[in-house]
């Protein structure tokens, strides 16, 4: 190190290096080496850019350069000194308070506590690049505590993000604004994830950890630069570690090993109610460890950088664990009168101690102002996160240039575009086809399309034997086995859907489905909102779909499902009746990539009735049978599922006593109703009064189709226990009842 001066801590970077295989001049590590050491992606001579490299130092492999890294991540000092450090900090802080003040609403105390993360993470480790939001290899952040969402809004305003300027702070949670209530990546670009729902966002980080060790395992070489190689972070609060759903998401990262994982735990002891002992005083830490975590803890995160960086530093060093740093903080810190209360948590600090705490955080500087050299340290990311992505392109390079077959393949995978065919490998049905229950109709077809769809992968909460949804050509994803596609969440209904939300929206391809038994979407039910809500495209294989599963009684048998999820905005619902119809529901569910489908399947066989199609099942309602080509009918019967047979079967006996009878397959309302008027008009006739719908679920819903004369036969009430034939009966859902009810309305 030729006039170098550098401490002892830092020699042992070289340390296992040949001797005299690099030569260094004064100055030149310093700056650079700070700022990428904590990535522990940046090989020796990338850190000390300018400096002379000795061909034997060139030598060393991309694991050796990587076990060198690795122990030099914890020794590093800042190149910033501490009042430079605190005002980068301070200027996070203003921010969140000065534009939740201006809104008048909106939780200040969270970023105000947070900050020092903030810099740390933003300006030292993570590895993004502002400009572009999209790069598939940068490392992803996650707010999970997604009410602080002014820290994120601060961050990607002060990194240099397009999408929140100044202006946007301003207009924090005003109508049309980029910067909500809440961080929406469907709004705010740069926000991976839509949080806000506590515990949702750690398990959406779960969800992006899992989707990077996946494309990690399948497409890395050991011989060629990694193409797949990044962190997820999260920061998460008391409310992520009291919701359920959280403990679900983070046993399976344990599980799983997730060792790019890393979550910060804002340990600030506050809640809406109070201090957190009146109601939360577990050992978070222990608990953590023994899900199979890293757990660390730095005790000061208000001011103590150094052990941040060391924290995260150590938690990179841990490969096969995912890491919890319990970080100790203030809430509102710095606020004279409001820190470590709830008042700071959900409410602004106000004029008047908001000028208490600039006097205490000796902040100079007006309402929104930042100085300009915080300005110029935050906004090298721009210039940092350009070269990174173009020293990760020049790694494509020489990858595809040694696997030009699996750069092709990952190229097409992370393109967002499906390939071109894919839906011919979804088989047809003919009525002659043997009865089947359109759960095993659902397995047909996820085999069908793993091989076609390099990105379909999923699995069940502990019912794949009865959900059948295991792609039998493909092994179970586990630790160490990342390139399998079969994920077993165990029984974790809600922690599966908010891992699958992850999952979709790495932005890489990556097609997710997840099944159990359609009663248990109550408990799954919060992820699925926030799946339609942020345009995440997963699909739900929800299967015993109705009393007609049987004896399991009312406990398992849905009701009030169907018509609850066709009421939420922006979620296809299908309940399609035999193979064609679920096949049809496939193809829908797969090509909406911004926009998630349930699939409610049935337990007992059903025909392939004459007349459905996958045509007909993406227009959402069609016409399978019309007892009067030249004419109007005198009655419509609507169905869905297993009791479209019912509707089918009363038609064709009803026209043997002279009756003109149309029959009406309604596997998705919500696809019918983004049909034209012509086209809605032409199956369902509004000069056509007398209407009868069937379906084993409640009558809320129909009356839209059904109009004030029309007739449901179907169950208001819970089920019970009993094999289906007899509920059937019990419950009024029969052929009989379908033409008792069609001879009332044409009455």
């Amino acid at each position: 190190f030729s006039g170098a001066m550098v401490s002892p801590s830092l020699l042992c970077l070289f340390e296992t290096l040949p001797c005299g295989c690099i030569v260094i001049t004064a100055g030149q590590m310093q700056q650079t080496m700070m700022r990428q050491q904590a990535s522990g992606r940046v090989a020796p001579r990338q850190a000390f850019s300018g400096a002379m490299v000795s061909p034997i130092a060139a030598k060393v492999s991309p694991k050796g350069r990587a076990r060198l890294l690795a122990k030099a991540q914890a020794v590093a000092a800042p190149t910033l000194s501490k009042e430079v450090v605190d005002k980068c900090v301070n200027a996070i802080r203003f921010l969140a308070i000065d534009g939740v003040n201006k809104a008048k609403s909106g939780h200040p105390g969270m970023p105000m506590g947070c900050a020092p993360m903030g810099y740390v993470l933003w300006n030292e480790v993570m590895r993004y690049n502002p400009k572009n939001p999209k790069w598939v290899n940068r490392d992803r952040f996650v707010l999970s505590a997604g009410h602080g969402s002014m820290f994120q809004y601060a961050m990607l305003h002060l990194t240099g993000y397009d999408s929140v300027s100044l202006d946007d702070v301003k207009q924090f949670r005003q109508w049309g604004s980029q910067t909500p209530g809440h961080p929406e990546n469907f709004v705010t670009s740069g926000i991976e994830v839509t949080t806000g729902p506590l515990g949702q966002g750690i398990c959406n980080a779960v969800g992006l950890a899992v989707a990077e060790a996946h494309l990690a395992a399948r497409f890395n070489k050991p011989d060629a630069p990694a193409i797949i190689d990044h962190y997820t972070y999260c920061i998460l609060g008391d409310g992520c570690m009291m919701e359920g759903v959280s403990q679900e998401a983070c046993s399976l990262a344990g599980h799983w090993g997730l060792g790019k994982l890393i979550a910060l735990y804002d340990d600030n002891k506050i809640s809406i109610d109070g201090h957190t002992e009146i109601s939360f005083t577990e050992d978070v830490a222990k608990r953590y460890e023994a899900l199979g975590w890293h757990v660390i803890h730095v005790k000061d995160g208000n001011t103590d950088y150094d052990a941040l960086r060391k924290a995260i530093a150590d938690a990179k060093a841990v490969k096969d664990k995912p890491t919890l740093i319990k970080v100790s903080t203030l809430i509102g810190y710095g606020s004279p009168n409001k820190a470590d209360t709830h008042d700071v948590h959900g409410a602004p600090l106000g004029a008047e101690e908001t000028a208490a705490t600039r006097k205490n955080l000796k902040w100079e500087f007006g309402e929104f102002e930042v100085p300009q050299d915080v300005y110029d340290i935050f906004r090298s990311a721009i210039t940092r996160g350009a070269k990174e992505e173009e020293q990760w392109k020049a790694n494509c390079a020489a990858y595809a240039a040694k696997y030009p077959k699996e750069w092709a393949e990952f190229e097409a995978l992370t393109s967002g575009k499906l390939p071109e065919g894919w839906e011919k490998a979804l088989p047809a049905f003919k009525p002659e086809d043997k009865p089947l229950a359109t759960r095993q109709h659902s397995q047909t077809m996820l085999n069908a399309l793993a091989p076609v769809l390099p990105g379909l992968v999923g699995g069940s909460a502990d019912l794949a034997p009865s959900n059948l949804t295991l792609m039998k050509m493909y092994g179970d994803f586990q630790k160490n086995q990342y390139a399998e596609r079969n994920l077993r969440f165990g029984v974790r209904e809600h922690g599966m859907g908010a891992i699958c939300n992850g999952i979709a929206l790495h932005g890489s391809g990556l097609i997710p489905y997840c099944a159990t038994f359609f009663i248990f979407t109550d408990y799954m039910r919060g992820a699925m909102r926030v799946s339609a809500l942020s345009e995440a495209g997963v699909i739900y294989v929800m299967t015993h779909d109705s009393i007609g599963l049987g004896e399991d009684g009312p406990t398992h048998q849905p009701i009030e499902h169907l018509s609850s999820f066709r009421a939420m905005p922006d979620m296809l619902t299908f309940r399609p009746a035999g193979g064609n119809e679920t096949a049809g529901a496939y193809k829908v569910a797969v090509a909406n990539r911004k926009r998630p489908s349930t699939i409610a399947l049935s337990r007992q066989n059903m025909p392939n009735l004459p007349g459905t199609s996958i045509e007909g099942t993406q227009k959402g309602a069609y016409v399978i049978h019309c007892g009067c080509p030249n004419g109007k009918p005198d009655v419509i019967l609507m169905g869905t599922g297993s009791e479209l047979e019912l509707a089918y079967q009363a038609a064709q006996d009803l026209e043997k006593e002279g009756k003109k009878v149309r029959v009406v397959s309604m596997p998705c309302f919500e696809l019918f109703e983004e049909q034209t008027k012509e086209y809605k008009d032409s199956v369902l006739p509004p000069s056509i009064t007398a209407r009868v719908s069937v379906e084993a679920g409640t009558s809320f819903g129909w009356h839209k189709y059904l109009g004030f004369g029309g007739k449901h036969v179907g169950i208001d009430s819970f089920g019970a226990s009993a094999p289906a034939p007899t509920l059937y009966e019990k419950f009024g859902i029969t052929k009989a009842h379908v033409i008792k009810a069609a001879k009332e309305v044409m009455a």
